[in-house]
């Protein structure tokens, strides 16, 4: 067997590693997402900081709200074993990989190297407060 070159070899340990290698935990299959998640609104944190919620409705239907902003509505789909999503505001495919992380689910997006993480910090099954654009107008 021929050695790799040094700089090939350097090249492939600067790549980050495959998801479940990363974190220890393997990524969860559509089945699993949609069993833990609908009926439930997550909140999830990235940096300590709260980054969002998203409220998962029957039908693979969401709200997504970042803190103090409107609700977006879309959908997820599973994408090889990426949960994907669409929101009708951004038709841009949005696509992440879920695992259990202790008491709650950690998503990590494929457009973000590992480290900025999303954390679940709160489960409710309350609705979020979505007040439409227009209100009072």
């Amino acid at each position: 067997m021929r050695p790799i070159p040094l700089a090939l070899a350097t090249l492939l340990a600067l790549l980050p590693l495959p998801l479940a290698a990363a974190s220890g935990q393997a990524t969860m299959t559509a089945e699993e997402f949609d069993a833990y998640v609908t009926g439930k609104t997550l909140t999830y944190s990235q940096f300590g900081q709260v980054f969002g919620t998203e409220e998962y409705l029957p039908g693979r239907k969401v709200r997504w709200q970042f803190t103090a902003d409107e609700c977006q509505y879309g959908s997820w789909y599973p994408r090889d074993d990426l949960i994907c999503f669409h929101y009708e505001y951004d038709q841009s495919e949005h696509c992440w990989r879920f695992w259990k992380e202790g008491d709650g689910l950690t998503a990590l997006s494929v457009d973000d190297p590992p480290g900025w993480e999303l954390s679940e910090v709160a489960e409710t099954t309350q609705g979020l407060n979505c007040p439409g654009p227009d209100v009072g107008v």
